[in-house]
């Protein structure tokens, strides 16, 4: 048996860092002396050690208590520890790309930089957006839809953000998170007046649109007329009962305008910044397409 201070010195601890695992149930003693003093077994000095390596990596006492109790237990721990480091480090790489923005800029453009990140958190969450998404999308749709589109449509802050992403992915989070303009409804009131509008046809044709216009996105061709469009159009014409014809195009590129969207619009050009060239956003795809039909228009009016 071990007096306190022989298991201290041959694990090369303190007798107060014995005493305090052993106060915590970590290094539970074999027996007590006739005076009352604590007394280990040689297994202890094995497990003293073994706490001691366990702590080097910075790992809580209940975790150590865990992985003591459990043999298996020390995998999920570690899962758990990286998980959780991952969490601080993106926070920390948040936070400085942050400080790097307010440091590199005018002091006019302080205070609203200020104001515009000091409404996200380190490292931030995208449930706004994935509301505001959900506030934009015709009611009704299939879950399966929704689920797609908010996937393909909320962009992830990056995991090592540059400065201008942080001022992006604020600027997207404060518009997603504005009120509605009075007047106005997140939704476009005209398809929903049309008896025969239905909103599940044009979204699943618009998702085969876009797989078809990706590559086109990443190589950088200008845009034309092809598969791509004829399958936008026939997307809009579908959920309206129309037909693709000449005047349908026209009627629908006066919809599609630009200047007819502008918050839209806005969240794209911000959601690009976030983006890499490899993935580009439904917003570069819808932009593209836009392009491609009133190409196509110009052409057959020429």
């Amino acid at each position: 048996m071990l007096s306190i201070g022989e298991l201290a010195e041959h694990a090369g601890v303190t007798v107060k860092t014995v005493r305090f695992y052993s106060d915590r149930g970590l290094l539970p003693e074999a027996a007590r002396s006739a005076g009352g003093h604590r007394r280990y077994g040689p297994e202890a000095i094995d497990r003293l050690r073994l706490i001691r390596s366990l702590r080097t990596l910075d790992l809580p006492v209940t975790d150590i208590d865990r992985v003591l109790d459990r043999e298996d237990a020390l995998e999920d721990v570690i899962a758990g520890q990286l998980k959780e480091l991952g969490s601080q480090l993106a926070a920390m790489r948040w936070r400085q790309a942050a400080l790097h923005l307010l440091r590199d800029c005018t002091a006019e453009e302080r205070a609203d930089r200020l104001r515009v990140i000091g409404t996200v958190a380190a490292p931030p969450d995208t449930a706004a957006l994935a509301r505001f998404w959900r506030r934009v999308l015709p009611v009704r749709l299939p879950a399966r839809m929704v689920s797609w589109i908010l996937d393909a449509a909320v962009p992830q802050p990056p995991a090592d953000p540059t400065p201008a992403q942080v001022l992006a992915f604020a600027r997207l989070h404060a518009l997603a998170r504005a009120p509605c303009p009075p007047g106005h409804g997140w939704r476009p009131p005209a398809p929903e007046r049309d008896p025969e509008y239905r909103p599940a046809v044009l979204y699943d044709g618009l998702g085969e649109a876009y797989q078809l216009v990706a590559p086109a996105l990443r190589t950088g061709r200008a845009p034309h007329e092809g598969e791509a469009l004829d399958c936008f159009v026939s997307a809009y014409a579908g959920a309206h009962g129309a037909r693709d014809t000449p005047a349908f195009r026209r009627r629908l590129s006066l919809r599609l305008d630009r200047s007819a969207h502008p918050v839209m619009d806005l969240y794209w050009q911000l959601a690009a910044e976030l983006a890499t060239p490899l993935e580009p956003t439904l917003g570069a795809a819808q932009d593209w397409l836009r392009t491609a039909l009133d190409t196509n228009l110009s052409e057959q009016h020429a």
